[in-house]
C-alpha cells in the first residue's frame, strides 16, 4: 500500500506527529507503508517500530536517523504520542 491509501486520522496522527519531530522518523514510518496490505496491518507493523525504536540504544540513533540525531527523551515523548494516536485510531475504526 501507499501513504496516500491511509486514512485521514492515521496520516496526521502518525506522519504530522513523526514530522513535527524529526523527518527521518517520518520516513522511517512511511516506508512501513510499503510492505502491508491495508490500515490494520500498517497500524502494526507501526506499533512494532515504536517498540523497536523504544528499545534502541543510543548509541544505535546515528544508523537510525542518520544526521539528525534526536534526545532520547524527546524521541520516547513522541512515540508516546505516536502510540496514543494509533490507539485512538484503532478504537475509532472498531468503533
Amino acid at each position: 500500500m501507499d501513504t496516500d491509501d491511509l486514512s485521514d486520522e492515521a496520516y496526521r496522527g502518525i506522519f504530522i506527529e513523526a514530522e513535527r519531530f524529526n523527518h527521518t522518523l517520518t520516513l522511517r514510518f512511511g516506508v512501513l507503508a510499503y510492505s502491508c496490505k491495508n490500515e490494520i496491518e500498517y497500524l502494526e507493523e507501526a506499533r512494532q517500530l515504536i517498540e523497536y525504536l523504544r528499545k534502541a540504544k543510543e548509541s544505535s540513533y546515528p544508523d537510525i536517523f542518520f544526521d539528525d540525531i534526536p534526545r532520547k527523551m524527546a524521541l520516547l515523548a513522541t512515540l508516546d504520542n505516536i502510540s496514543a494516536n494509533i490507539s485512538a485510531i484503532e478504537t475509532l475504526k472498531n468503533g
